[in-house]
């Protein structure tokens, strides 16, 4: 069992950056780690995902403004995201996929507003 405990979250002004991380214990095999979201009344989305091989792709509303990364020797995987938009509020997921199933974490706020 993989327990994905993220962090980061916060309250942030239009235009600036927060950096997420989702750390994993039990095991960091995966195939793919990917962050999602959901705003207030949506369904999650895709925000950015990561796989084992590296290979990245985003959202098209974050292309260009957000930057998935993993640090294997800490089992951590981040979302580095920059100039930020009121429409980026959501409650942040991380998501960990690999051969004994699919994990998700508890979630963590962002907020971006002046």
């Amino acid at each position: 069992q993989v327990q994905l405990v993220e962090s980061g979250g916060g309250l942030v002004q239009p235009g600036g950056s927060l950096r997420l991380s989702c750390a994993a214990s039990g095991s960091f095999n995966f195939y793919v780690m990917g962050w999602h979201r959901q705003a207030p009344g949506k369904e999650r989305e895709l925000v950015a995902r990561i796989t084992s091989d590296g290979l990245t792709n985003y959202a098209d509303s974050v292309k260009g403004r957000f930057t998935i990364s993993r640090d294997n020797a800490n089992n951590t995987v981040y979302l580095q995201m920059n100039s930020l938009k009121p429409e980026d509020t959501a409650v942040y997921y991380c998501k960990h996929a690999s051969s004994t199933g699919v994990n998700w974490g508890q979630g963590t706020q962002v907020t971006v507003s002046s």
